[in-house]
């Protein structure tokens, strides 16, 4: 079960987008290899249901869901090109979580960052930016924020912003043993698909991984 007073909602998020799912999962004890046994036929047999006509449908509706919200915004959602990537060549190869990041992204059609739970410092808040506010970025890019993003802080800093990204502070590494997938709804995408591409997250971390499931919670 997630630790009381670990996640809540601001009201202005509340009030922006009621009923809105977030979810997350968090996996502990794992390890971070290249490509475990077994695992490419693991990708393999879920890339063959992903493909299946009637599911790959139902991916693209959200990720069109999601590319309406980022063009809302001013930016472009890069959902779509990986749906296109991944349809015609296949998951790519990189560590077991951020393939498992991958996986559970377009298996699910719904947009998914992966960081290291022990990176957070104190508790973390789902709230809306302020016009002017900064986030480092994955490669330690500044991302400027404008008003009224969907943010994810933590008690020290923006930890992700819908739009552009996860931050350089939570990244995972070869030494992140505590992994926690979190996962972002838009207007148009239900919380089904939350907790199905967290539920994937989560059995590949374990069955590849080594790690054991903490909790999957969506709200």
């Amino acid at each position: 079960m997630i630790p009381p007073d670990f996640f809540t909602i601001s009201e202005a998020y509340r009030k922006a987008y009621p009923g809105l799912a977030f979810g997350m999962t968090l996996i502990s004890g794992c390890q971070n290899p290249l490509n475990p046994p077994g695992f490419d036929e693991y990708k393999r047999k879920h890339l063959r249901l992903m493909r299946k006509k009637e599911t790959l449908a139902r991916i693209t509706g959200r990720i069109e869901a999601y590319e309406r919200f980022f063009r809302s915004f001013g930016y472009e959602c890069p959902l779509p090109k990986h749906l296109t990537r991944t349809n015609q060549s296949g998951f790519p190869r990189y560590n077991l979580m951020i393939d498992t990041h991958f996986m559970a992204e377009m298996c699910a059609g719904i947009l998914v960052a992966v960081t290291d739970y022990d990176r957070f410092k104190g508790s973390l808040l789902l709230d809306l930016a302020g016009e002017g506010e900064v986030c480092r970025g994955l490669g330690k890019r500044d991302f400027q924020l404008k008003d009224r993003e969907i943010v994810l802080r933590d008690e020290e800093d923006v930890v992700c912003v819908l739009c552009q990204g996860a931050d350089e502070k939570t990244r995972v590494s070869e030494d992140t043993w505590r992994v926690l997938f979190y996962a972002y709804a838009v207007p148009g995408v239900e919380p089904e698909p939350i907790q199905e591409g967290l539920l994937l997250a989560a059995e590949t971390m374990t069955r590849f991984g080594g790690g054991e499931t903490e909790w999957v919670e969506v709200f």
